[in-house]
C-alpha cells in the first residue's frame, strides 16, 4: 500500500496545475483591444459594429449585408469579437475569418480561423485551428461551439488540452462556465512523463477543484496501475476516491476493493469493502475494511480479517499492523497460525521490538508438532523464542493438554511457563514446559500431584518437584524427585530419586511395598512390569496361592532388588548382597506393624476427574490416611 503514494501525489500536482490554469483571467494583447464592459444588462439580438477599417453595406432582396475588413471589432451585450473580416446579415449572423477571437465576459477566450455566429440564437461555432481559453486554460481542437445562453462550449470532434509537459486529450468535450465543470468525454486520455491516464468520462469542476471519474478510468506509470469505474479527485484537498471495480497495481502489489480513498494530506489509504491486499507470496490481506496510514506506518484490518506474511497468519475480527515499532494487536477473536505455534485470544498485543506479546481472554496456545495445548485466562509470549507463560483461567487456574498412549493428559498448575531451548532453533519443535505450584495431572490410566514440574520434549521426560505423587493404576510412588520418561508417546519408565516408595495394592486390603534410595519402574502398554530398587532396599509383598488366596507376607531387607510384575502383581523377585527376608503367614502376621516406615497410601488425594484439576483449595490439604513414622 505505501507504494501507491508516488504515483498518487503525481496525479494530485497534475489537477493542481490544471487548476492553476483555470484561476486568472488572461491579459489582452497589445493586438486586441481590451474589453470593454458590458453596455447595459439587457441581452440584445443584434451584433453591433465597434470598429473596421473598411466598412460596405448592401442588401439582397430582403437581407441586409454588411461585409468588414480589417481590425474588425463586433459585440452583442457581453460578448467581444475580433477578426480580419467578417460578413453579417441582417445584424444577427455573423462569418468571420481569419485571426478571429471572441471574448465572453471576462470568463471566456476563443481563437479560430473562422466563425459563425447567431446573435439571436446566441451560438457561436469556430473552425480551424481553435483555441479555447478560459483563464490560462488552453484547449486546441478543430471545431468547437459556444452557447453564451448557457455558456456551455462544447466539441465532438477531438481537442487537446495541454498543460506544460502534460497533455489531455478526448473526442467531445463540455465546459459549463457558470458550474465551472468541464467534461471530457470519449476515449479521454492524459498523457505525462510519468503517468498516463484512459478514461471514458472525466468531470473537473474549477471552483470546487473536484475530478469526477464517470467512466472506466485507468491510471498508468511506468510501474503501476490504477483501474476503478467512478470515484473522485479532490485537489484542493489531496483526497482521491476509486469506486466501482477498484484495482491497483504495481509490480507483485495488487489491491482490489469496492473502493479505494487516498488523503494526501493524512497519507491515509482506505480500502472499502470487500478488501483485499497482496504482495506476491510475500504479504496478503482481506478484511471488509483496510487502512494504511503512511506517515505512522500502521496498517489496520476490520471485519472478517485476514493477514499472511512469509511466518504467520491472524484471522480475526480487527487487526492492527505498526511496522514502525514492529507490533501488531488484535480485537475480538483472533487465531494466530505460526506453524507449528497456534495462539487464539479475545486480544492480543505483539511488540515483536520488545520481543513480548500479551494475550487476553480465553487464550488457547497450541504448538502442533508437539501435540500440546495451553489453555487459560491470560499470557505473556514473545514469538520468535517460542516464550509463553500462562495463568488464569477456569477458577484461576491455566490447563496444559497434551497426548500420551494414544489418551489425553491433562494438567494444571497456578502458572505454566513453554518455551524453546537456547541451543534449538525457533521453528524447532523442540520445546520445555514448567509447571509450578500446586501442579496436578489426571489421565484415564495416570495421575499425579506435585508443587512444581517440568518437561522437555527433547527426552520427553516429565520431572516432579517437591513432594510428588503418581499414581499408575494400582500403583502408588512417592520420593523427593519423580521422572517419568515417555518413549514414542508411551509411558516407559519411572524414576524415584531419594527416599523412592512404590504401594502397590491391588485390593485397597493388602498393601505391597517397595522403598529404597533410587527406584526405577518399567512400564509396557501402560502396566507395571519392571522394578529396580537400588540402596537400602526394603519390600513387603503378600504371596497368593494359584486361586488369587493370600497365603503369607513376605519382609526382605537387602542392598538391591529386582521385581517382575504382570497383570499388576508380582510375578517373582531377585535380591543382592545378602539379602534378610522373613516369612509370616497370614494369620500370624501383623499387618499394621509390617508396614514399612513412611508409608502412606493417599488415594484420598488421588485426582479422580478432569474437574479435580480445578478445585479452589489444594487437594494435597486433605488429611493423609494410614500413614507410618
Amino acid at each position: 500500500m505505501n507504494r501507491i503514494k508516488p504515483y498518487l501525489i503525481k496525479f494530485c500536482l497534475f489537477w493542481a496545475f490544471v487548476l492553476t490554469l483555470l484561476g486568472a483571467p488572461r491579459q489582452a494583447t497589445a493586438q486586441v483591444p481590451s474589453t470593454p464592459s458590458p453596455r447595459d444588462t439587457v441581452k440584445k439580438s443584434k451584433v453591433t459594429v465597434d470598429h473596421a477599417d473598411l466598412f460596405t453595406y448592401s442588401q439582397i432582396k430582403k437581407k441586409v449585408v454588411q461585409k468588414l475588413i480589417g481590425n474588425v471589432a463586433l459585440s452583442q451585450d457581453s460578448a467581444y469579437m475580433y477578426c480580419d473580416s467578417a460578413t453579417i446579415e441582417d445584424n444577427i449572423k455573423v462569418v468571420a475569418e481569419g485571426q478571429v477571437l471572441i471574448q465572453h465576459g471576462d470568463s471566456v477566450s476563443a481563437f479560430a480561423d473562422s466563425l459563425r455566429y447567431n446573435g439571436e440564437l446566441r451560438i457561436a461555432e469556430l473552425f480551424g485551428e481553435v483555441i479555447l481559453i478560459s483563464g490560462n486554460q488552453k484547449l486546441f481542437t478543430d471545431r468547437l461551439t459556444y452557447d453564451l445562453n448557457t455558456k456551455v462550449a462544447t466539441y465532438q470532434n477531438n481537442a487537446t488540452m495541454t498543460l506544460g509537459e502534460t497533455q489531455l486529450t478526448s473526442k467531445k468535450g463540455y465546459y459549463y462556465v457558470d458550474t465551472k465543470e468541464i467534461y471530457f468525454k470519449d476515449s479521454v486520455v492524459v498523457v505525462d512523463p510519468e503517468f498516463s491516464l484512459r478514461s471514458d468520462t472525466l468531470k473537473f469542476n474549477t471552483e470546487t477543484r473536484l475530478v469526477h471519474f464517470l467512466g472506466p478510468t485507468r491510471i498508468n506509470s511506468d510501474s503501476s496501475r490504477i483501474y476503478c469505474e467512478g470515484g473522485f479527485f479532490d485537489t484542493q484537498n489531496s483526497l482521491a476516491l476509486f469506486t466501482q471495480n477498484a484495482q491497483y497495481l504495481k509490480g507483485e502489489q495488487k489491491a482490489v476493493a469496492d473502493s479505494i480513498r487516498y488523503e494526501g494530506k493524512k497519507r491515509l489509504y482506505t480500502l472499502q469493502g470487500n478488501a483485499h491486499f497482496e504482495e506476491g507470496t510475500r504479504r496478503k490481506a482481506d478484511a471488509r475494511f483496510i487502512r494504511y496510514d503512511e506517515l505512522n506506518d500502521i496498517t489496520t484490518l476490520e471485519g472478517n480479517a485476514f493477514f499472511q506474511d512469509s511466518t504467520q497468519t491472524i484471522v480475526g475480527e480487527y487487526v492492527e499492523y505498526d511496522a514502525r515499532k514492529k507490533r501488531y494487536s488484535t480485537k475480538g477473536r483472533a487465531r494466530i497460525s505460526d506453524p507449528p505455534q497456534i495462539l487464539e485470544a479475545d486480544e492480543v498485543d505483539y511488540n515483536d521490538a520488545a520481543q513480548l506479546g500479551i494475550a487476553k481472554g480465553n487464550v488457547i496456545w497450541q504448538d502442533t508438532s508437539a501435540l500440546t495445548t495451553i489453555a487459560c485466562e491470560s499470557a505473556n509470549y514473545d514469538q520468535t523464542s517460542g516464550y509463553f507463560k500462562a495463568s488464569g483461567g477456569k477458577r484461576g487456574r491455566p490447563l496444559f493438554i497434551t497426548e500420551i498412549e494414544g489418551d489425553s493428559l491433562f494438567m494444571t498448575a497456578d502458572t505454566l511457563l513453554s518455551f524453546q531451548p537456547d541451543s534449538i532453533p525457533s521453528r524447532d519443535s523442540s520445546r520445555i514446559l514448567l509447571a509450578y505450584h500446586d501442579v496436578r495431572v489426571f489421565k484415564s490410566n495416570l495421575q499425579s500431584l506435585c508443587d512444581s514440574l517440568s518437561y522437555s520434549t527433547v527426552d520427553s521426560t516429565f520431572r516432579f518437584f517437591k513432594d510428588p505423587i503418581i499414581w499408575s493404576d494400582t500403583s502408588q510412588f512417592t520420593a523427593d524427585t519423580i521422572h517419568m520418561h515417555l518413549a514414542n508417546k508411551q509411558l516407559e519408565t519411572i524414576f524415584l530419586r531419594n527416599n523412592a516408595f512404590i504401594i502397590n495394592s491391588p485390593d485397597e486390603q493388602f498393601f505391597n511395598q517397595i522403598k529404597g534410595k533410587d527406584i526405577t519402574a518399567g512400564f509396557d502398554s501402560s502396566e507395571l512390569r519392571r522394578i529396580e530398587v537400588l540402596g537400602n532396599a526394603e519390600s513387603l509383598y503378600y504371596g497368593r496361592d494359584e486361586g488369587g488366596a493370600y497365603i503369607g507376607v513376605n519382609e526382605t531387607v537387602c542392598s538391591e532388588m529386582l521385581l517382575y510384575f504382570g497383570n499388576n502383581k508380582i510375578d517373582k523377585i531377585k535380591f543382592y548382597n545378602k539379602p534378610e527376608g522373613t516369612f509370616f503367614p497370614m494369620k500370624q502376621a501383623d499387618h499394621e506393624g509390617l508396614k514399612i516406615k513412611g508409608f502412606n497410601w493417599r488415594l484420598a488425594i488421588r485426582p479422580k476427574s478432569i474437574d479435580d484439576l480445578f478445585d479452589e483449595v489444594p487437594i494435597k490439604e486433605v488429611p493423609a490416611i494410614n500413614e507410618k513414622k
